[in-house]
């Protein structure tokens, strides 16, 4: 029996070079400034971005949402540097044993993260997250992902 699912698919068009893009993906000080939504902050992103590395990143909630940390492991299955990572998210602690997921949040969210050289040093990145099994969740993922590369973009201004 198949399992409907929504995928989260977000995708933009940045004033940047492929190489400046791959960066923001890959480099912990520039993640750090654009990991979270609006008015979150990353205060750990421990980057191994190589095909089979993994990533330590926390999101921090500001004050108003109870200042909760949430941490996650970006395990990398394949590294194409300034063109593509894929990669499964898992929610751990601070030390990455295993954490219960938010509800309704699948346990391990495959991503595929593809970046577009354009003309003019623009690069269009796109995110896919699968697995969602509901739309609620699907659009406060989607939402959550436009808030991050609005913050990204900014890296680029």
């Amino acid at each position: 029996m198949a399992v409907d699912t929504h995928d989260v698919v977000v995708t933009r068009t940045f004033a940047a070079p492929a190489e400046q893009v791959w960066k923001a993906l890959s480099e912990p000080e520039l993640v750090r400034r654009w990991w979270g939504p609006t008015g979150f902050t990353c205060p750990v992103a421990e980057m191994d971005v190589r095909a089979g590395g993994s990533s330590l990143v926390c999101m921090q909630a500001p004050p108003e949402y109870g200042g909760f940390a949430t941490y996650t492991t970006w395990s990398y299955s394949v590294v194409v540097p300034r063109e593509r990572l894929e990669y499964t998210l898992h929610f751990t602690d601070a030390q990455r044993a295993p954490a219960a997921p938010p509800p309704g949040v699948p346990d391990g969210v495959a991503h595929v993260v593809t970046l577009e050289a354009l003309d003019g040093g623009r690069t269009v990145l796109s995110f896919t997250e699968y697995g969602y099994p509901t739309a609620e969740i699907h659009d406060m993922s989607k939402a959550g992902m436009e808030q991050c590369l609005d913050k990204m973009e900014a890296l680029f201004a």
